[in-house]
C-alpha cells in the first residue's frame, strides 16, 4: 500500500513538471488557452477543441491533433477513448490530476513574461 501511494506520487511530481516544462515553452498562449479549455470542457474531440481554439488562433486542424495527441502521449493527463472505428476520439482528463493541472496553470499565468 505504502509503496503504491509512493509510485502515485512520484508519477504525479513527473507529470507535474512535464505539464510545467510544457507551459513555460508556450510563446503565444496556445498552450495555455488549450489546457483551459481541457479545464472548462472536461471532455471534447479534435473537432471541439479546433473550433474553440479558432475563436482565438489561427490553427489547423490537423496541428490541433497533433496537440492533443502529444498531450495525452507525453504529459499522460488525458484519457483517449474511441467508441467505434466511426467515431472520433473523445479525450478527457484524468480526474486525479486535476489539482495539479490548475496548480501548473496558475503558476505559468503568474509568471512575468
Amino acid at each position: 500500500m505504502l509503496v503504491k501511494e509512493y509510485r502515485m506520487d512520484s508519477l504525479k511530481v513527473r507529470i507535474k513538471r512535464r505539464l510545467e516544462m510544457y507551459l513555460e515553452l508556450d510563446i503565444d498562449g496556445l498552450r495555455k488557452f488549450i489546457i483551459d479549455i481541457l479545464l472548462r470542457l472536461k471532455k471534447l474531440t479534435v473537432d471541439q477543441l479546433h473550433k474553440e481554439l479558432n475563436r482565438k488562433f489561427n490553427i489547423s486542424s490537423s496541428a490541433v491533433g497533433s496537440m492533443l495527441g502529444y498531450i495525452h502521449s507525453k504529459l499522460g493527463i488525458l484519457h483517449a477513448f474511441k467508441e467505434s472505428y466511426k467515431t472520433p476520439i473523445v479525450y478527457s482528463l484524468k480526474e486525479e490530476y486535476l489539482d495539479i493541472i490548475e496548480s501548473a496553470l496558475t503558476k505559468s499565468t503568474s509568471k512575468p513574461a
